[in-house]
């Protein structure tokens, strides 16, 4: 069955941006010191003759997605940006009309033949993730939802019910999902504010004993001075996963400097999540590291929200790694596994408690994972890849959208504010904080919610 609004793609445009951070982020034993934007241009018109363009930008984050041990981070970045150039190309051939969220599930069943053929022109044998395709191919995604809106004069996530979509959620999450559609599970309004994670690197200074070098630039450069600055009440810390002395102390240590900075505000509650970036070789590592930091910091335990993906991403390959136990305490969440449906299944099944979304998986795959999350009462966050201007706003607008979400991550303020140029004073609310969270309100216009400033 067709619709009126289904779309037929008139051009896709795609061009890249290299943007230099203001300080370099450490995750994962591995150390980011810019970020390799693409940027997807869609120009759409539906079946009844409107027309719109839409943008999808996204960070090429392959220090994240592809964490190889064998390529280097140069060829790894190169074949994750041809691959997204690749798939906006499929994209500008596709033939069919639709909703965006059907011609992307249609184009994704190639990501795997088009990643094949990119790593053979450039002498790969190492097969690309699964996880890095959907980053490489995410702001393809983006744009054609955007543009969908545009073309509409709606916003996207106002374009997602029966009177839009040609194929229920059945057709993706299964017969327990049949007749539903994604309007049942996303808000019409956004959320008018949302808390910001900022987040706690592993090389961040929490005082002015651990600067060598000042900056001098007129921002933020300890955390106690982030705190004062912007209001936060939520910071996300980083943490190594393999020594377990170091990130007790290192959580200890976050505590101290955040509680003093919050007392000269006046400030009694705040939060953390944890982040070990999957360097926990067994579950007991977890364990451990809550009894310790219990004994160390019951205060420091208490504002823990979370815990993020603690052991290896491959979970079929590691079943041992259950999280039952320490999900009885805190919530515990994946983020680098979750690449579809059946590893989010399989996480619940080795007892993880939540999932976090990203704009960075694609658009429509973010949503179908959150109305399959809601639908098995999972713990949701949504969390960035050191996002930028539309990238960041994109992210937001999930986050705002989507029930159950009780804060974003969002550190390109932090890492990497040249990117936010011209968008930081459009949404001047999505970038200068003043009490810890972020005008998600704001996000109401046509496509995704918001558009690009004039040059």
């Amino acid at each position: 069955m067709s619709r009126p609004t289904d779309l037929r793609i008139l051009e896709v445009k795609t061009d890249l941006e290299q943007i230099d951070y203001r300080t370099p982020i450490k995750f994962g034993g591995r150390v980011v010191k810019d970020v390799t934007l693409l940027n997807v241009h869609v120009e759409v018109e539906t079946r009844d003759g409107k027309r719109g363009s839409g943008l999808g930008s996204m960070p090429m984050g392959n220090a994240w997605g592809w964490p190889s041990k064998q390529v280097d981070g140069d060829q790894t970045l190169a074949t994750m940006v041809t691959l997204g150039e690749r798939v906006a190309g499929l994209l500008g051939e596709y033939q069919d009309q639709g909703h965006p969220l059907e011609i992307m599930h249609d184009l994704s069943g190639q990501y795997q033949d088009l990643s094949s053929e990119v790593l053979g022109a450039a002498s790969i044998s190492e097969a690309m993730p699964r996880l890095a395709q959907l980053v490489a191919a995410s702001p393809t995604d983006g744009a054609i939802h955007d543009a969908m809106g545009k073309a509409l004069g709606e916003n996207s996530y106002n374009l997602l019910g029966a009177e839009y979509v040609n194929r229920d959620l059945g057709h993706y999450l299964g017969a327990d999902f049949q007749g539903h559609t994604l309007d049942q599970y996303t808000l019409r309004v956004p959320q008018q504010s949302m808390p910001l994670y900022h987040l706690v690197g592993a090389l961040d200074p929490l005082s002015d004993g651990d600067l060598e070098n000042r900056l001098d630039d007129g921002g933020p450069e300890t955390l106690g001075e982030w705190i004062c600055a912007d209001g936060l009440t939520h910071m996300k810390i980083k943490l190594a996963g393999d020594d377990l002395d170091w990130d007790i102390a290192r959580v200890v240590a976050v505590e101290k400097a955040a509680a003093e900075a919050q007392q000269s505000r006046g400030c009694l509650q705040w939060h953390y999540s944890l982040d070990f970036n999957e360097k926990c070789a067994h579950v007991q590592y977890v364990l451990d590291f809550l009894a310790k930091l219990s004994e160390q910091s019951s205060d420091a335990l208490s504002r823990v929200q979370y815990i993020e993906q603690p052991t290896d991403r491959d979970l079929k390959s590691n079943p041992e790694n259950t999280m039952h136990e320490a999900a009885k305490i805190k919530p515990v969440v994946i983020d680098e596994s979750l690449v579809d449906l059946e590893s989010l299944l399989l996480s619940r099944e080795l007892g993880y408690s939540g999932v976090a979304l990203k704009a960075c998986k694609g658009h429509g795959e973010a949503l179908l994972m959150g109305a399959a999350a809601q639908h098995h009462g999972l713990f949701l966050c949504v969390q960035d890849l050191t996002c930028v201007g539309a990238s960041f706003l994109h992210s937001a607008s999930i986050a705002a959208r989507i029930p159950g979400i009780a804060a974003i991550e969002g550190n390109g303020r932090q890492y990497c504010p040249l990117g936010n140029q011209g968008w930081d004073q459009k949404y001047p609310s999505m970038f200068q904080l003043t009490d810890g969270t972020v005008g998600t309100g704001t996000l109401v216009g046509d496509g995704l919610g918001y558009s690009q400033p004039e040059c």
